[in-house]
């Protein structure tokens, strides 16, 4: 995003040369008191602040029936600008949020089904708030600036926060250099106090969309549901349309000490570990590495690695998946489709944990915006200090936008993936409190396996991104179930085209939070990325793996070795773990396997399914074996 500080442009009268409006929106800003067209990051900072030279802001609203709510302050540190909202509720996305205003084909909630108010009434009631207010306009290229689909945001300007954070997720494009033509694929209209006034408080978003035009009414002002996963939204349905994906996963390239390369995909619901493969491992203060704390016996596991792979990201969250990308390779290529990362950092929860992270974030090349961590007018803010939720009750999604362009070793270019791993948050299991926490440390799954664990995508255990339960529940297909407009049955079958056609990328799955009765954190994904670029394409022998005593699991190792030390068994056969035992084991395979057919059956048994979707389906409705799976589509597995 542009840095140059530019003056606000407030010049309603005439609108910006190039730039295509539909009718109502010309009338919207042609009525509004003022308008800033964006020209730049330092301009939205500013404005994000109330002013130049201001250093603290609170951003709140006249609600009729419920007066002056108060929602956000904005705060300038040293580092950068850092944003709290006042309600706790706001400080993580409610999974819920989606509504759609169309009758296109969806199986998301319709606004006849949550509001009060019609398509055509809130539209007009949006626009006639707005019209009344000091506006911003931002332009984006909402994809990137190679693949991607022009975009505004039109938001009230005391909101400028927002579009700050918009203009880093992004591709900021300044209103002067429009070019002779910008005619919008998506608009996001942001009208806060809707919130209060027809959503009973909850955050809703509504998404309206043509053939022409994909309309999103954010009615809240939290980032995440509107200006990064409704940007995700619009993606995913031009990308419905078009035939393709924007997978949800990061993307990184481990370099070994001795020159190898290998691409990983990371891919997992929020809080599954995404950000976490961009990191390097946690080390303890002696150097070494824990594998893993036993919550019964209280033992620690140790391992020490004198040098670890190099890392190059390629993507956070979010990989566009284009068709002209796309090679002759036989794998999957991708590239980004953001230009920051919204990063969660509830795991750095003290000074030293994560020197990289921290470093990057204390001292960035250029200010960098915060949510949810505690902010002192001038001082610097600290990733380790997030707001409290209640006295002593620290808020568990503090977040930080990195803009990419101040990652270190990022890739630019598109890559193709080797492998495809995807991510659980699993609880503990013991004997005496079994639950489905059997997953050992990494298991190799033939693609059919592994297309199932994307359709059914469990969000699993004390989830810190968003608002709900900690059960077992389904983010669903590719696990960005919660982001897509569409049917289920479109982004299945787009799935598995797309997995069918890249034969010679593998699969594999990894735990983290616990492992059986171990508390693993994100150590097992780190492992298993040095393990992984170390094996290369190495072929594993006989007494290596053998099919996992839970067939969804695909493949367990029977033995794991990093630079010579052996990682004990228990952590990757769970059922060997004496807190845990053979009966507690298939306990937690019984409700594991029960809540793959609950949910396979209820939201995939639709006769637009591919064929052989309906067989991988049906051979896990009966319980298939790996091999079974294996048949029906034989590549991927395990080299």
């Amino acid at each position: 995003m542009s840095t140059k500080s530019t003056a606000v442009a407030e010049n309603t009268a005439v609108l910006p040369t190039g730039l295509v409006l539909s009718p109502d929106l010309r009338s919207v800003l042609e009525s509004a008191p003022s308008v800033a067209w964006i020209e730049s990051g330092d301009q939205l900072r500013d404005l994000s602040l109330g002013g130049e030279g201001a250093d603290i802001f609170e951003v709140a609203y006249d609600v009729p029936g419920k007066g002056h709510v108060p929602e956000a302050t904005v705060t300038r540190t040293r580092n950068g600008v850092a944003v709290n909202f006042h309600d706790p509720y706001m400080r993580r996305r409610d999974p819920d949020s989606m509504v759609i205003g169309d009758r296109l084909g969806s199986d998301k909630v319709n606004i006849s089904d949550r509001l009060e108010l019609g398509m055509d009434e809130l539209r007009e009631a949006v626009f006639g708030w707005l019209a009344d207010q000091d506006l911003l306009v931002l332009a984006i290229q909402a994809g990137g600036e190679r693949l991607g689909y022009p975009a505004l945001l039109v938001a009230p300007r005391n909101a400028a926060f927002f579009a700050a954070g918009l203009a880093e997720l992004q591709q900021m494009v300044p209103i002067s250099e429009l070019g002779e033509q910008f005619e919008p694929r998506a608009v996001i209209y942001l009208a806060p106090p809707f919130r209060h006034l027809h959503c009973d408080g909850r955050q809703v978003v509504v998404h309206c969309r043509s053939e022409a035009m994909h309309e999103i009414f954010s009615l809240n002002l939290y980032l995440g549901p509107s200006a990064k996963k409704g940007i995700y939204g619009v993606l995913l349905s031009i990308g419905e349309a078009e035939k393709w994906v924007t997978a949800h996963c990061s993307v990184v390239q481990a370099i070994t000490p001795y020159d190898n390369i290998v691409t990983i995909m990371h891919e997992g619901p929020s809080g599954c570990g995404k950000s976490e493969m961009l990191e390097y491992p946690h080390v303890e203060t002696d150097g070494r590495l824990m594998l893993g704390h036993n919550q019964i016996s209280g033992e620690m596991r140790h391992l020490s690695i004198n040098q670890f792979c190099q890392l190059q990201p390629v993507t956070d969250d979010m990989a566009l998946c284009h068709p002209s990308i796309q090679d002759q390779s036989g794998r999957l290529t991708v590239t980004d489709a953001e230009a920051a990362w919204f990063v969660r950092v509830d795991h750095i929860h003290a000074y030293g944990v994560d020197p990289y992270l921290e470093r990057l974030c204390t001292t960035p090349p250029r200010p960098i915006l915060f949510l949810n961590i505690h902010a002192v007018p001038n001082a610097t803010a600290l990733i380790w200090e997030p707001v409290e939720d209640a006295p002593g009750q620290p808020c568990p999604n503090p977040r930080v936008i990195l803009p990419r362009e101040i990652v270190p070793q990022v890739v630019n270019d598109p890559v193709s993936v080797d492998v495809r791993n995807f991510g659980l948050r699993q609880p503990p299991c013991t004997s005496n409190a079994p639950t489905y926490g059997i997953v050992g440390m990494l298991h190799f799954l033939p693609p059919a396996l592994a297309w199932l664990w994307r359709l059914v995508a469990p969000r699993g255990y004390l989830n810190p991104s968003i608002v709900g339960g900690s059960g077992l529940e389904s983010e669903g297909v590719g696990s960005y179930w919660p982001f897509a407009t569409g049917r289920r049955v479109d982004q299945a079958n787009l799935l598995l085209d797309q997995m069918v056609s890249a034969p010679n990328t593998r699969y594999t799955l990894t735990p983290n939070q616990n492992i059986g009765a171990w508390r693993v954190g994100f150590m097992p994904q780190w492992m298993v990325r040095e393990y992984l670029a170390r094996r290369g394409g190495a072929h594993f022998r006989q007494d290596q793996i053998s099919p996992a005593r839970c067939s969804l699991l695909g493949y367990a190792m029977d033995q794991m070795r990093i630079e010579g030390q052996l990682i004990d068994r228990w952590f990757t056969q769970v059922d060997t773990q004496p807190e845990v035992g053979e009966e507690a084991y298939m306990i937690g395979a019984g409700r594991l396997t029960e809540f793959f057919k609950a949910t396979l059956r209820s939201d995939f048994s639709h006769p637009e399914l591919a064929s052989l979707g309906r067989e991988i389906i049906e051979c896990a409705l009966d319980d298939g074996g790996v091999a079974d799976y294996e048949k029906l589509m034989p590549a991927g597995g395990p080299a």
